[in-house]
């Protein structure tokens, strides 16, 4: 039996209520997730509840894209989000079996790839 446990976030951002600052639906902090590394990422909403899943070579502007993308799996849901952890994990293997593993785990909302347990 394989055991994988779910990586401690390295960062964590959340919506503010009405932002003084330049926002995209209301996160004013991406400068804290880097823009250099690859890892998981996931949303949640207010209660707590998984939203999404995604991996990225590049974190931040992968994060960002699903705010302004006409395709995101989440588009219609971007208003939901109300937290996002990232978790800085370099080997894309790693990352694609995290993201597997995180999915199906913690029944992730909006994620159509990779779900088994549906």
């Amino acid at each position: 039996m394989i055991n994988i446990t779910i990586p401690t976030p390295d960062v964590t951002i959340h919506k503010q209520e009405n932002p003084q600052l330049s926002h995209i639906y209301g996160f004013t902090d991406f400068h804290l997730i880097s823009r250099e590394v690859g890892g998981i990422f996931m949303f949640y909403n207010d209660r707590d509840e998984l939203l999404f899943v995604g991996k990225a070579r590049k974190l931040r502007p992968r994060i960002k894209k699903h705010f302004e993308d006409t395709v995101s799996p989440i588009k219609l849901h971007r208003d939901e989000v109300a937290r996002i952890e990232v978790c800085v994990v370099e080997d894309p293997v790693h990352r694609e079996i995290y993201e597997t593993y995180i999915i199906n785990e913690l029944r992730a909302k909006y994620n159509v790839d990779n779900v088994f347990f549906r």
